[in-house]
């Protein structure tokens, strides 16, 4: 992967960049995604942000071996602490971390979401945890996609800003609205999974330790997980 071939995750990530977009990349690694971004026309300006040094580094020689450095700033900190009102920045990405982790950044300081328009995030896991953000933040889901990269199985979301009260049923936070209605195969590929994990956590801990009271929040959880997903996949 580079600056000219992104991996189909990412790739995925930048066909929903609006066209001549600014934007930030969070956790930028090697700040291939801005760089492909700018270099194709999607992105007219771009922070790439970066909190570890090594990939700081690696963000900033890859910036300026592609001379871009006057369309693309690379910045050293923790998550949206970066960014600067006078960035405008309309698009935020987020993509390649824990759904927790992508939250608690953007919770951190909600201030700099003031003039975003866009988030692309892309969860390794618990999307479900930035869908029940969204609802209490004013950004509504307006697209998602799930698809299969070398035995991975990966999720994005595209939210915008909204006046309009946002609320998902407990399915549609769960699973995400978009890719319920769609239940393709990289879908149905994922929650069997995950649906075969939790019975075997309910055993493992039938197992051991039985029926004790200190496990019935765990065991009533993971079976109302499995019944979730017995109800949307037939």
């Amino acid at each position: 992967m580079n600056e000219q071939h992104l991996s189909k995750r990412l790739q995925k990530v930048v066909s929903y960049l609006p066209e001549g977009t600014r934007l930030a990349d969070i956790g930028s690694d090697h700040a291939y995604l801005p760089c492909y971004a700018v270099l194709n026309g999607q992105a007219s300006y771009a922070i790439a942000g970066e909190v570890v040094e090594g990939p700081f580094q690696s963000a900033k020689k890859q910036v300026e071996k592609l001379q871009l450095a006057e369309q693309i700033h690379v910045r050293k900190g923790d998550g949206l602490s970066v960014l600067t009102a006078e960035d405008q920045i309309d698009t935020i990405v987020i993509a390649g971390m824990g759904g927790s982790l992508i939250r608690s950044i953007l919770e951190k300081d909600p201030s700099k979401l003031a003039g975003v328009k866009r988030l692309v995030l892309q969860p390794n896991l618990a999307a479900h945890k930035l869908r029940s953000w969204a609802e209490t933040n004013q950004f509504a889901l307006i697209a998602e996609a799930i698809l299969m990269e070398d035995q991975k199985i990966y999720e994005i979301l595209v939210l915008e800003k909204t006046e309009q009260p946002v609320h998902y049923t407990e399915k549609e936070c769960f699973f995400g609205p978009f890719l319920l209605a769609e239940k393709n195969e990289a879908f149905r590929a994922k929650w069997l999974h995950e649906k075969e994990n939790w019975q075997k956590i309910i055993q493992t801990i039938e197992e051991k330790s039985g029926a004790h009271a200190e496990n019935q929040p765990k065991l009533k959880e993971l079976t109302h997980k499995i019944q979730l997903v017995e109800d949307v996949i037939v």
